[in-house]
């Protein structure tokens, strides 16, 4: 299988290239020597992904001449917290590793939101290369420069834009990920395809059972439009003033489910979730057809995502809810997709949401 190229255009002095294929680990480094002066390399990953691909990241960094070090941290949501990044900048500064350093983070999501984190305070700034190992991460966290920790107040609420210098989705990676963890990409797949358009949106209806099966080709397919999709958006709003906020569909509800289950919930079958508590309220909240939900649920089962069975209190997800960083002048703003490509953003009478999330847990007594 050829791998898959695509660049991001930023502004004249920020560009990033995406590769989706295989051996992208073995030929890290010499990827890497095409977008950096870096003579170090220093690797992030997590417990679970360190014991399955480290060692090759490591020599392929190696291979084309970068010193490398590599760091560990816990796998987990539990990981993205300040003391954890604090460790790590004692860490890289123990190592000695100046602005002649970079870091590439290997792993999911939350690898790559400290790794970008990390990598964007210390010594005010170092580059940094994403290497995401999960479909979740390859349809969605790996671009668009959003780096973050979590709070006990409400998740992502310190973090920076720091853009990557260049992101390695390696298919190989996705031959040892859990099939519960395929849905969960599955979920921001669709979650694109839905604001993307018509022509994704029946791509996605068309393959849903070759992505169940995951079909390499399929898996490569979907990775490649979530990107092209997110990256377009992400390069008509960088700082998400306005287009980049479409992005957030599901993520108002899903946020206050993953804090509310301690994270126990994961992050794509929030979103899911998510997206079918937005499609509800959007039929009050802004005349949304119903139609249009009920198409919505019937993507989002066929990808291996049924509605979440466990139930939390309408009064815990609305506290949660107003401590999500999306909340303006004190106000509830959520996404509404009413077609596949028709999206708005829209504040909410919060004594409407209240009434959303009570039926919301009724419906699960």
């Amino acid at each position: 299988m050829s791998t898959r190229r695509l660049k991001v255009v930023l502004d004249k002095d920020t560009t990033y290239d995406i590769r989706v294929g295989n051996r992208l680990l073995t030929n890290l480094g010499v990827h890497l020597r095409e977008a950096t002066d870096a003579t170090k390399a220093v690797l992030i990953t997590d417990s679970n992904v360190g014991p399955l691909y480290l060692e090759k990241a490591r020599a392929g960094l190696s291979k084309a001449g970068f010193e490398v070090f590599d760091l560990v941290v816990s796998a987990g949501e539990e990981s993205k917290d300040i003391a954890v990044a604090a460790e790590l900048w004692d860490a890289l500064a123990m190592l000695g590793i100046g602005r002649d350093g970079m870091i590439v983070g290997l792993g999911g999501g939350v690898v790559g939101d400290l790794a970008g984190f990390v990598a964007s305070t210390y010594m005010r700034g170092i580059e940094c290369a994403l290497v995401p190992t999960s479909l979740l991460a390859m349809v969605d966290a790996s671009i668009g420069g959003k780096t973050a920790v979590n709070l006990s107040s409400g998740k992502n609420l310190v973090g920076t834009f720091k853009q990557p210098i260049y992101v390695a989705a390696d298919l190989e990676t996705l031959r040892t990920l859990p099939a519960a963890e395929w849905e969960n990409g599955f979920a921001e797949v669709a979650k694109s395809a839905l604001l993307d358009g018509t022509d994704f949106y029946q791509w996605l209806i068309d393959n849903t059972g070759a992505l169940l099966a995951h079909d390499e080709a399929a898996a490569q397919q979907a990775i490649v439009q979530s990107l092209t999709f997110k990256a377009r958006v992400v390069a008509h709003d960088v700082k998400e003033k306005g287009e980049r906020e479409c992005l957030n569909y599901g993520h108002t509800f899903a946020h206050a489910l993953e804090a509310a289950s301690k994270y126990r919930i994961p992050h794509g079958r929030a979103v899911a979730e998510g997206m079918r508590f937005a499609a509800r309220l959007a039929t009050e909240a802004a005349d949304s057809p119903e139609t249009f939900g009920e198409a919505q649920d019937v993507l989002i089962d066929a990808l291996g995502l049924k509605p979440v069975a466990e139930t939390f209190s309408a009064d815990e997800l609305y506290e949660w809810m107003f401590a999500d960083k999306k909340v303006r002048n004190s106000e509830l703003r959520f996404v509404f997709v009413s077609a596949p490509g028709k999206w708005e953003t829209v504040a909410v009478d919060p004594d409407l949401v209240k009434i959303y999330l009570i039926l919301w847990e009724q419906a699960r007594m």
